[in-house]
């Protein structure tokens, strides 16, 4: 137990590879002052951020500029992205996420249903660090491991206490139920 939380201490770092556009951004400011290895590129799609480890890819778009740009266009940005990045995230930020904001998301996400797009609203330069470090950090080998094993302790635990298993032993049909 001692040995888990020191390893919750020692802090994750990363390669990421951010779109030259973004290089005076905020978002790649607090990345890089989070101690990872940020690299800029002019070969990925404008606006996003790639981390290595992991595959995962970030689209930002400000609601505000959408809501500026021909539907057209930003809606092709996203599907090369999608169609580029397997694991992918559209990062919709606006200061405050109202009705407009909330239709732009939804037609967003009519447009690209049975995609593998996750379209997640931000407010600031904060919930976006954040967010993004947090889904690739719990996507990269180490933490994903530890998180299948506490899922399978876990589904373990409530199937051992599962008063629909206990009843069911009571009346002996486990054993109908048992694959061995």
């Amino acid at each position: 137990m001692a040995e888990s939380a020191e390893k919750e201490k020692v802090k994750w770092t990363t390669t990421i590879i951010i779109s030259s556009s973004l290089k005076n951004c905020e978002v790649a400011t607090a990345l890089e002052n989070r101690s990872h290895k940020v690299r800029y590129s002019n070969a990925v799609e404008s606006g996003s951020i790639i981390f290595s480890c992991t595959g995962v890819a970030f689209l930002l778009m400000d609601a505000k500029e959408c809501f500026l740009s021909a539907e057209e266009i930003f809606l092709a940005k996203i599907e090369k992205f999608i169609n580029i990045h397997q694991n992918s995230f559209l990062i919709v930020s606006a200061a405050f996420h109202g009705l407009e904001e909330w239709k732009l998301m939804f037609r967003i996400q009519q447009r690209f249903l049975g995609s593998k797009l996750r379209i997640l609203p931000v407010h600031n330069t904060v919930n976006t660090v954040n967010l993004m470090c947090t889904i690739a950090k719990i996507t990269s080998k180490p933490y994903i491991d530890n998180i299948c094993y506490r899922m399978i302790a876990t589904k373990a635990y409530i199937i051992e206490h599962s008063p629909v298993w206990k009843t069911l032993q009571k009346i002996n049909l486990s054993d109908s139920f048992n694959p061995n």
